[in-house]
């Protein structure tokens, strides 16, 4: 009888057990699969988006909000005269309900500004002006409010027309309802409020002379902070809160796999002392012994944390689907995200493991003779 089969038959012994063991693995790994990949796909498609755009700055006041907080419009020809800006245009975007959608993202842009140019026009056209009450969907949002070209869209108390279907190469701008700013600043009562600045460099800056823009900006515009587009979301005070919160409550599921594996490695070391007695009784050592138990728990970890990541991806799959936050974010399922929820698998395992093979190293052969 080999090592191994010695371990397997151990996972075996009990298979109800061990499967509901490996399930409560499985919903903790899946919380972070689920949880930590939502968080993540939020900062990631925004990137996503500002890199569509062509943006390389941008400057805002994120604060603990999700959305930036508003400030005065006129600052924005300051920042359009210092060195190494190619083009600054103004935002004012919000996330809000949208006739039946619970959340969407409202984009007004200044006319004229850069950030139209990457919104190709899969359908109708964009607006003649900037005072014209229409909009154009990305579209994810025209699918989401079930539009079409021609159709009212009720916006706060204006209703406008849906003049555009377009598609903006990435999935936040995909998810959007774009109109021109003076437009969404009058629907609003944000007359002369922005709150965002998107910044394109010039070809050739250097990072250096991005950081020293930078700098430049942030003397000229004191209500609000410059930083690299990059970086924009996953530095907010708000991503940051929301990333922990997703952490924290994964461990917590995690927790519960932690006992629950504890648990049955303690049943098994009990159900298998007169198993474990004779082993060392015809030659096993005691650290042999504690592998034998580490490497089951380990087993058990791994285990769950496949079909941990498999259950996380089904969730996300259909919560990217669900109407509240479809077209806000795409889930970030990276490989890496995956390697590190098997990896924490395996260390709860392990951890779990340590007492239940603790006390099968302090066995002794002849309590054989008592079972």
């Amino acid at each position: 009888m080999t090592f191994l089969t010695v371990v397997f038959r151990g996972l075996t012994r009990r298979p109800v057990r061990t499967g509901l063991t490996l399930l409560g693995i499985a919903i903790g790994i899946a919380a972070v699969v689920a949880l930590v990949g939502i968080s993540r796909g939020f900062s990631t498609s925004w990137e996503t988006g500002m890199k569509a755009r062509g943006t390389d700055i941008v400057v805002s006041n994120m604060g603990s909000s999700l959305t930036p907080k508003p400030f005065n419009a006129d600052v924005r020809d300051k920042v359009a005269q210092l060195p190494h800006v190619a083009a600054a245009t103004t935002l004012l975007v919000d996330l809000m309900s949208v006739e039946d959608a619970q959340m969407m993202l409202v984009s007004s842009r200044e006319w004229g500004g850069y950030t139209w140019q990457n919104l190709k026009v899969l359908s109708g056209r964009l607006p003649h002006d900037a005072k014209e009450p229409a909009v154009v969907l990305g579209s994810t949002a025209a699918e989401v409010l079930k539009k079409k070209v021609g159709d009212p869209l009720q916006l706060e108390t204006r209703e406008l027309t849906v003049v555009g279907i377009v598609d903006g190469g990435a999935w936040v701008e995909n998810g959007s309802v774009i109109l021109s700013l003076p437009l969404f600043q009058e629907i609003t009562g944000n007359q002369g409020k922005i709150n965002a600045i998107d910044v394109r460099v010039t070809p050739g800056t250097t990072s250096a002379e991005s950081e020293q823009l930078m700098g430049q900006i942030d003397k000229v515009v004191p209500d609000a902070h410059a930083m690299l587009a990059g970086e924009h979301i996953s530095n907010s005070q708000a991503y940051r809160i929301v990333h922990a919160m997703s952490w924290a409550t994964s461990l917590l599921a995690i927790l519960v796999g932690v006992l629950g594996v504890m648990n049955t490695m303690l049943m098994t070391v009990f159900e298998r002392t007169h198993e474990i007695c004779v082993l060392l009784a015809i030659g096993w050592k005691r650290s042999r012994i504690v592998r034998m138990v580490l490497w089951e728990s380990a087993m058990l970890g791994f285990a769950g944390g496949i079909v941990g990541v498999i259950l996380g991806t089904i969730g996300v799959r259909i919560l990217g689907h669900a109407p509240a936050i479809r077209g806000l974010l795409e889930p970030d399922l990276s490989l890496g995200l995956f390697a590190k929820s098997v990896a924490i698998a395996v260390a709860v395992g392990i951890l779990s493991g340590l007492y239940p093979a603790w006390r099968s190293s302090h066995l002794t052969p002849s309590q054989a003779l008592h079972e």
